[in-house]
């Protein structure tokens, strides 16, 4: 099988003040030591692959008191020049909501209020022409019809029931219009039923994989970029025609993030 890559726009932000100071997933271990520098190594790392593959990377601004700002597939949803705000569950997450709605305004976006509890494309994946919109930790469904009235693409609602993948994005990958990967049992039994009716075709992945976040992967329709320690699924990707990179984010992935959580796609 040929595949044909994309090139894409994505949003980063450098983890400049990246810690584990606040637990808020089961990932988080404020107790933990972090090496904020092989943090900034690493994400230089995963930078440099998208720009080696000839995709667009832009940065915002981190801000001094938001360690996790450099999850900015958190900080909106953007599809057609149109941009859903978001609104953290989580009160230390907050003051990241406006530093992200204010860069699209003044790159002249066409910016909505979140009015509800969302998390942008942590919950938000944007498959061919449809949504699938993740919930059951973070994102509640209002958000999810909210989404479907500002994009105006038909939106999936899936619910996630184990507290390690708190993000649709840390349970299923987007690798193409038509093709995903994810971890079944992440799902409730109605989501999984659904998954298989729309992708019959469909990754499985194994939990030894999606425990070092391997579904938390970006893809261009042709590569995929995932944490290395994922050596299963990379096979399995391998095997249906995709080229893999690995990259090592363990230093992030101590506070639940891999490639896809510090990735927002800008889609124009």
């Amino acid at each position: 099988m040929t595949m044909d890559a994309m090139s894409r726009r994505y949003l980063m932000c450098r983890p400049t003040y990246f810690a584990v100071e606040y637990a808020i997933n089961p990932w988080m271990d404020p107790s933990a030591p972090v090496d904020a520098d092989l943090a900034v190594r690493q994400w230089d790392a995963l930078r440099g692959i998208y720009l080696d593959l000839g995709h667009t990377v832009e940065e915002i601004d981190p801000l001094p008191g938001l360690p996790d700002m450099v999850f900015a597939a958190n900080g909106a949803t953007v599809i057609d020049g149109k941009v859903l705000a978001v609104q953290f569950r989580d009160p230390q997450r907050a003051d990241e909501a406006p530093a992200y709605a204010h860069w699209f305004e003044r790159a002249g976006f066409d910016v909505h209020e979140a009015k509800h509890v969302n998390e942008g494309e942590g919950d938000m994946l944007l498959v061919g022409d449809m949504l699938l919109a993740g919930t059951g930790f973070r994102t509640i469904t209002a958000a999810h019809d909210r989404a479907q009235e500002i994009f105006g693409r038909p939106t999936v609602t899936l619910r996630l029931v184990d507290p390690r993948f708190y993000h649709l994005d840390t349970a299923l990958c987007v690798l193409d219009e038509h093709t995903v990967a994810y971890l079944p049992e992440a799902f409730s039994p109605g989501s999984q039923a659904v998954l298989r009716r729309l992708f019959p075709d469909a990754i499985l992945a194994s939990a030894a994989d999606a425990e070092v976040l391997g579904l938390n992967a970006v893809s261009d329709g042709r590569h995929v970029v995932l944490p290395v320690q994922a050596t299963g699924l990379a096979a399995a990707l391998r095997d249906r025609g995709y080229d893999t990179i690995g990259v090592d984010l363990s230093e992030l992935r101590k506070a639940g993030g891999g490639p896809k959580c510090c990735t927002l796609e800008v889609r124009s």
